[in-house]
């Protein structure tokens, strides 16, 4: 990290209070970075900001869907740098309500990007996607270049908001660029229903892990700090590398099923494994997994976690939550 890059820069971070949106404002304090959040959420009881890490940042209480908000927010303090991460972010919420998982996730990308647009102080945008944008292929691993084809109600949300963040810059200059990521994980994500937290507490808790599906789906993951770095990284090279309108693959490249997931996880806690396979899934792609090979050439960025490593240290930190070790 340059932290001279970031000294007394205007940061805008959306989502800040959540999951990544956490991780990014805690990694972003230690550079004199002056940070400001924007969450329909704040002051979560669930979250790794202390309250000394929020009373460093301004924080903005509302939703990336009202546009004069965000117009406002982002003119009135002259921001500089925004990392767009507000969105619905679960695949099963936007499947019970479609209308706000697509209304949130589009809707919400374009009113930031437009008022980018309106606003002469924006220097950088970094905007989240997802490996669901490119929904399902036969050839794999996805890169950058593979087509953006969602079918069901999250995947086509992050293909819509990716491809009207490339259509900003393509058509109006706009400096913004765009992750696409695998499976994100560490301490500090308290959404059980996603697999690594909920498989860790089940292990830690002595607890049946339920598997949604028949086990065999495919999916890579990516330590969360992994994830920070190359935002990072992403952002202080935009303007430099001329980054505007590309996209990004951050992934530890090694993908493998559910089940061996989860007997890795109960491995690493010291715990015999214990799920039971429902096999009722619907609207999931059965392999998903990303090359990052472009990330590593051009950004410098690679993984510092391997699997095991990081999932070791998140294990460590759901203890210190559920028994204080």
């Amino acid at each position: 990290m340059d932290k001279h890059f970031w000294q007394g820069k205007k940061v805008l971070i959306t989502g800040y209070e959540g999951f990544l949106g956490s991780w990014l404002v805690r990694t972003l304090l230690t550079t004199g970075a002056d940070i400001f959040g924007l969450d329909i959420k704040t002051f979560r009881k669930e979250t790794i900001l202390t309250r000394q890490d929020l009373s460093r940042i301004h924080i903005i209480k509302g939703n990336i869907k009202n546009f004069t908000l965000v117009s406002n927010t982002i003119r009135d303090n002259k921001i500089e740098i925004i990392f767009h991460l507000a969105a619905k972010s679960l695949v099963g919420d936007c499947l019970k309500n479609p209308l706000e998982g697509l209304s949130t996730n589009i809707q919400g990308t374009w009113n930031i990007l437009e008022s980018c647009r309106n606003a002469d102080c924006v220097k950088t945008i970094v905007v989240a996607s997802s490996d669901k944008a490119y929904g399902e292929h036969k050839k794999l691993p996805y890169k950058e270049d593979t087509p953006l084809q969602g079918n069901h109600p999250y995947d086509v949300s992050k293909s819509c908001g990716d491809l009207i963040a490339q259509m900003y810059h393509h058509t109006f200059g706009l400096p913004v660029a765009i992750t696409r990521c695998g499976n994100i994980y560490g301490p500090g994500d308290f959404n059980f229903s996603r697999i690594v937290p909920d498989a860790i507490k089940c292990a830690l808790t002595d607890k049946t892990f339920i598997i949604r599906s028949d086990g065999k789906f495919i999916r890579d993951y990516v330590y969360v700090e992994d994830v920070v770095d190359g935002y990072i990284k992403i952002a202080e090279r935009l303007q430099k590398l001329k980054l505007g309108g590309q996209a990004f693959n951050l992934s530890n490249e090694t993908p493998l099923s559910v089940i061996e997931l989860v007997g890795l996880i109960y491995k690493i806690a010291q715990k015999k494994p214990c799920y039971k396979i429902l096999n009722k899934v619907k609207y999931e792609i059965k392999q998903q997994y990303l090359c990052s090979k472009k990330a590593k050439r051009i950004l410098g960025w690679k993984p510092r976690y391997n699997l095991q490593n990081g999932l070791k240290k998140t294990i460590i930190g759901y203890q210190e939550i559920f028994y204080g070790q």
